[in-house]
């Protein structure tokens, strides 16, 4: 038998494999029933996954990224350099088990039914925008003037620990109107090991859906890193889209005991509702802006100064890359903020 036919027939069979993966689960994202099936098996393991990977300290799933991702580098190094296929068809056996268990556990959640289908559906009107902007305006005023603050005057959180707990505990409490979804019952949340990357890529943190972590960047400013932390546990509820989880993040600080957590939130809801009258009503936002007290002003200014420096071209793919994914699965993108928006109002009301 000639070997390198062989070699060449396994390339192609996988390379075929993948791309069958790619219809099979797009053609199961049109049937509920497959969605709902997949909804299950989430519940079902989603407290066996957490507590499989949550008595480590450091991040497995980072862990698995790593030696992921150098493994197929090997591999296809290797092909190159002793122009062999079968170094590529085991980097294609590896990705074919890395999308499976993907969609298995992950990917399909994302065309679950809407958060928005349990709320009164309705036209949102510019007035009730701007009345809540300033409802979120002096709430985090408010708010602000009692919390603790660094040297230079910026809000800075001691406990994240207990503010993990908290959240923990507030996902207990969600609206049965707005989930159905069990709570977690282990906490499972863990600074990534790439937290220099994601200061560079713009990323203030991510699920891992191979070990169910949750995953934050430790460096980014104090008034997004409480948010982010229930956004990411919000996916370990079982909520896929990125603007479901920080709606379902916002309720659960919305009845908390922290008022870091609280002030995080509120803060996190009246920036989207800034960037969403500003579409509209330019003016209107930047008075919102200049209306901040004098310590939210030093908060903002302190996230504009880490957001320029790490800006850059890293920074602009990875957000036009986000961009594509989030749209590929049924969201807005990361640019868009009215299904948020949305949320809120229709859920104020």
């Amino acid at each position: 038998m000639d070997t390198n036919r062989t070699i060449n027939f396994n390339y192609k069979l996988w390379a075929i494999i993948l791309v069958a993966q790619f219809l099979l689960f797009y053609a199961l994202s049109k049937f509920p029933g497959a969605i709902n099936f997949f909804s299950k098996l989430f519940e079902w393991k989603k407290n066996v996954h957490t507590a499989l990977f949550s008595a480590e300290t450091i991040s497995v799933g980072d862990l698995i990224y790593i030696l992921l991702a150098s493994g197929i580098l090997i591999l296809f190094l290797l092909s190159i350099i002793k122009r062999n296929k079968a170094y590529l068809k085991k980097i294609l056996i590896a990705l074919n088990i890395f999308y499976l268990v993907y969609q298995c556990s992950w990917g399909m959640l994302y065309f679950q039914p809407p958060i928005i289908n349990h709320l009164k559906k309705r036209n949102i009107q510019n007035s009730e925008i701007e009345a809540l902007t300033l409802q979120y305006l002096d709430t985090c005023r408010s708010q602000r003037a009692l919390l603790r603050e660094d040297s230079n005057g910026v809000f800075k959180v001691i406990n994240y620990k207990a503010i993990q707990q908290e959240i923990l505990n507030q996902q207990i409490r969600l609206p049965k109107t707005i989930s159905n979804k069990k709570p977690v019952s282990i906490l499972d949340v863990k600074s990534s090991l790439f937290g220099s990357l994601m200061s560079e890529t713009g990323i203030l943190g991510y699920y891992n859906p191979f070990t169910a972590e949750a995953q934050y960047n430790p460096d980014v400013p104090s008034t997004q890193l409480p948010f982010t932390i229930a956004h990411e546990m919000a996916h370990q509820l079982g909520f896929a889209r990125e603007q479901e989880a920080s709606f379902i993040g916002f309720l659960c600080a919305k009845q908390s005991a922290s008022l870091e957590l609280q002030y995080s939130a509120n803060l996190y809801a009246l920036k989207s509702l800034i960037r969403a009258i500003a579409m509209t009503d330019e003016a209107f936002a930047k008075h919102i802006i200049q209306s901040y007290s004098e310590p939210m002003k030093r908060d903002r200014a302190y996230e504009v100064r880490f957001g320029k420096k790490h800006s850059g071209m890293i920074s602009d793919f990875f957000g036009v890359t986000n961009d594509l994914f989030l749209k590929s699965n049924q969201q807005d993108g990361s640019i868009t903020y009215s299904y948020f928006v949305n949320l809120l109002i229709l859920y104020h009301e």
